[in-house]
C-alpha cells in the first residue's frame, strides 16, 4: 500500500508542477491569434511562465497540494487549490506591476488562473479515481500486531477509508494482552505461519505507548517474515504535528513535536511578510505615532514608551515596546497584575489608546528586530508564564511559534482578563493550522475589529 501511494504521489507531484505550463498553453492557444495580430512580443510571456511556475511550486508546498493528506482527505480540499492559485496569480500581478516593458494581456493572465485552478481540482479527482480502481482490483491485506483497544482502533481507521483498499487479515496477540478485536488472531510465536497462510502484504505494529519498550523484541520476531513492516506511533495527547523521520549522523529520530517554525515556508514567507508589513505600517503611521508620543508626554509624567520583559519564541525573554498608557508606578506591580476594565492606573489618554490598540504600534519595531511576528500568540510576562505553565495544560506549546501583535485568540475576543484555557485552545489551533493565508485573515479581522475591540483595557 505504501509503495503504491509513494509512486502515485511522485507522479501526481510531477503532473502538478506542470500545470502552469498546461494553463499557459491552453490560454495561449486561445489567445495566440490575437497576440500575433496585435504585434505583441510573445517572449516576455515565457518569462512570466517561469515566474508563475516558481510561485506555484512555493504555493503547493505551502498549502500541501502534493501530500498524502491532501490526496486522501475525505471530501477533498478545493480551498487549498484555490489559495494556491490565488497566490500564484498575486505573484504574477506583482511582476506585471513592476515590469512595465511589456503590457501583458489581462484576459490571458486571468484565463491561466482559471485554468490552473480547475486543472488542479480535476487532476486530484482523476488521481483518486485511478487509485480507487487500482486498489479495488487487489485489496492490500494487513496483519496487525496487537489485539487490544488500540489495535482495534487502528484496524477501524485503516478500513474506514474513502479509498476502500485495505483488508484486515488478522491480529497478533501480545503476551498478557486482553483481546478486544474480532477476527482471526494468533500469538507472537505464530506470526510466521500466519503470514505464510494468509498472503499478507503489510504488517502493522499497533503498540500503545506503555508497550513501546517491547518494540525491539517484537521486531526480532517480525523482521524475517518477508513483508513490509510499519509501526503506528502512539504519541499520547500531543498537539497534532507533521511527524517526519530524520537521520542525524546515523541516529534515526521522529519529530514528535515538529512545528511550522522549523519549515522553510514559515521562515521565509512569514519573515518576509513580517518585514514588509511592519515596515509599511511604521512608515504610514509615522505622523500618528509622533502625535501619540507627544500626547503621552504632555498628558502625564513619565516616559513615552513602556518597556517590559515578555516571553517569546522558545521561551526567550525580550523587551517589548508599547506607548505608555498608565501612570508610572512599581515595576513589580506592573509585572504581576492584570489590567481590568476599571483599572485606576490608566490615564485618560491611555484608556483610549488601549481600547483602540494604538498603544501597540511600537511593537512593529519588535517585529523588525525579529523578537515578534505580526501574527502569533500574544507574549506574556515571565511571572504569568511560570504560573500558567503549572496551572494550564499545554500552556508552553504556544512558545513553539513566534509571539505576535495580534493572533487567533485575540480576534476571537480572548484577550485581557479572559479565560486562559480558551486562549490556549485558540493558540494551539493556530499552531496546528498555520499558513500565510491564515495570517492574512487574522490581520484583516484585527483591522476590522480594532475600533470595537472587546476586553482591551
Amino acid at each position: 500500500m505504501i509503495s503504491l501511494l509513494n509512486r502515485t504521489l511522485f507522479n501526481y507531484r510531477l503532473l502538478t508542477l506542470l500545470l502552469p505550463l498546461v494553463s499557459f498553453m491552453i490560454a495561449g492557444s486561445v489567445e495566440w491569434q490575437r497576440i500575433v495580430s496585435s504585434d505583441i512580443d510573445p517572449y516576455p510571456y515565457f518569462g512570466l511562465l517561469v515566474f508563475a511556475t516558481i510561485a506555484w511550486c512555493i504555493a503547493i508546498e505551502n498549502y500541501g497540494l502534493c501530500t498524502t493528506k491532501y490526496i486522501l482527505m475525505r471530501g477533498g480540499n478545493v480551498y487549498a487549490a484555490f489559495l494556491s492559485t490565488l497566490g500564484t496569480l498575486f505573484a504574477e500581478l506583482v511582476i506585471m506591476f513592476f515590469y512595465r516593458a511589456t503590457s501583458f494581456s489581462r484576459l490571458f493572465v486571468s484565463s491561466t488562473a482559471v485554468i490552473l485552478f480547475f486543472s488542479a481540482v480535476g487532476l486530484r479527482f482523476l488521481l483518486r479515481s485511478a487509485m480507487k480502481g487500482r486498489l479495488l482490483r487487489k485489496a492490500v491485506r494487513v496483519l496487525i500486531v496487537g489485539a487490544d483497544q488500540f489495535a482495534k482502533r487502528t484496524a477501524r481507521l485503516l478500513v474506514d477509508s474513502e479509498l476502500k483498499g485495505v483488508e484486515i487479515a488478522g491480529f497478533v496477540r501480545l503476551p498478557g494482552q486482553k483481546v478486544a478485536v474480532n477476527g482471526i488472531f494468533c500469538d507472537l510465536d505464530g506470526i510466521d505461519a500466519m503470514v505464510a497462510a494468509n498472503r499478507i502484504d503489510d504488517v502493522v505494529l499497533a503498540l500503545p505507548a506503555p508497550r513501546l519498550h517491547e518494540l525491539p523484541k517484537i521486531l526480532e520476531k517480525v523482521r524475517h517474515v518477508g513483508v513490509a513492516v510499519r509501526a503506528v506511533l502512539d504519541l499520547g495527547d500531543q498537539p497534532p504535528t507533521n511527524d517526519r523521520l530524520l537521520n542525524v549522523n546515523g541516529i534515526w529520530m521522529v519529530n514528535v513535536c515538529h512545528t511550522p517554525a522549523e519549515s522553510m515556508m514559515y521562515m521565509i514567507l512569514k519573515r518576509g511578510f513580517d518585514i514588509g508589513f511592519s515596515a509599511a505600517v511604521l512608515v504610514l503611521t509615522a505622523p500618528l505615532m509622533i502625535a501619540i508620543a507627544t500626547a503621552v508626554k504632555f498628558s502625564s509624567s513619565g516616559p513615552v514608551l513602556f518597556v517590559q520583559d515578555r516571553v517569546g519564541f522558545k521561551g526567550n525573554i525580550f523587551k517589548m515596546y508599547k506607548f505608555r498608557t498608565m501612570r508610572t508606578g512599581s515595576t513589580t506591580d506592573a509585572d504581576t497584575r492584570w489590567t481590568t476594565s476599571q483599572d485606576s492606573r490608566r490615564t485618560r489618554l491611555g484608556a483610549f489608546l488601549r481600547r483602540t490598540s494604538l498603544d501597540e504600534l511600537p511593537q512593529f519595531f519588535n517585529v523588525l528586530k525579529g523578537d515578534m511576528s505580526v501574527v502569533g500568540p500574544r507574549p506574556e510576562r515571565p511571572y504569568f508564564v511560570e504560573k500558567f505553565a503549572v496551572q494550564v495544560p499545554k500552556y508552553n506549546a504556544r512558545h513553539y511559534l513566534k509571539v505576535g501583535i495580534t493572533g487567533w485568540a485575540q480576534v476571537n475576543g480572548w484577550r485581557g482578563d479572559t479565560s486562559i484555557e480558551k486562549r490556549i485552545e485558540h493558540d494551539l489551533y493556530y499552531l496546528r493550522n498555520w499558513s500565510l493565508w491564515f495570517d492574512l485573515r487574522i490581520v484583516i479581522r484585527t483591522v476590522l475589529d480594532a475600533v470595537n475591540a472587546k476586553h482591551a483595557y
